[in-house]
């Protein structure tokens, strides 16, 4: 599975790996944390259409596990050159393994969320994955916040709480 979205998208979201779901598809963030995903979009005022989606990993994993460093390693050649062609304003990383792969580090999520930080020169903000969001509701608002940050440094609006369509 390569990716969904529109090349020169301003916003990339970089989860793990696929699912089942995605699997099937072909199709990355189409399950119950796809659906979930396109929520937290709408709550920004943006459409699926207009961000590009992919994963560390291009293929699912035996039994879902979290992607080993070596299957990381593996397809980072392919993750760096979308991320090459896509030129996004800033990259939101879904979860530990998309955050660690990404800004090189074994620090967990919980550190790495909250805070601006850099990717060869593009904004990065880490945040916590939909389907863990699906187990942790409320973790959610802590998600809507990491968003808020997003949306302010793309320079968009941020949603008034009435305003927002998801999430």
């Amino acid at each position: 599975m390569f990716a969904d979205g529109a090349p020169g998208a301003e916003l990339l979201f970089v989860g793990e790996a696929p699912g089942a779901d995605e699997d099937a598809s072909g199709v990355p963030f189409v399950g119950r944390a796809g659906q979930l995903l396109n929520k937290i979009i709408a709550a920004m005022g943006m459409k699926r259409e207009e961000v590009y989606i992919c994963n560390v990993l291009k293929c699912r994993p035996p039994d879902n596990r979290t992607p080993l460093p070596g299957e990381a390693a593996e397809c980072w050649p392919y993750l760096r050159e979308q991320i090459a062609i896509i030129r996004p304003r800033l990259i939101c990383a879904l979860g530990s393994p998309a955050a660690r792969t990404l800004l090189g580090t074994e620090e967990p999520i919980g550190r790495l969320r909250g805070a601006v930080h850099d990717f060869h020169g593009t904004p990065l903000v880490a945040t916590y994955h939909p389907a863990y969001l699906l187990r942790n509701p409320p973790e959610k608002a802590k998600v809507w916040e990491d968003m808020k940050m997003v949306l302010r440094l793309l320079g968009r609006p941020v949603p008034a709480p009435g305003d927002r369509k998801g999430g």
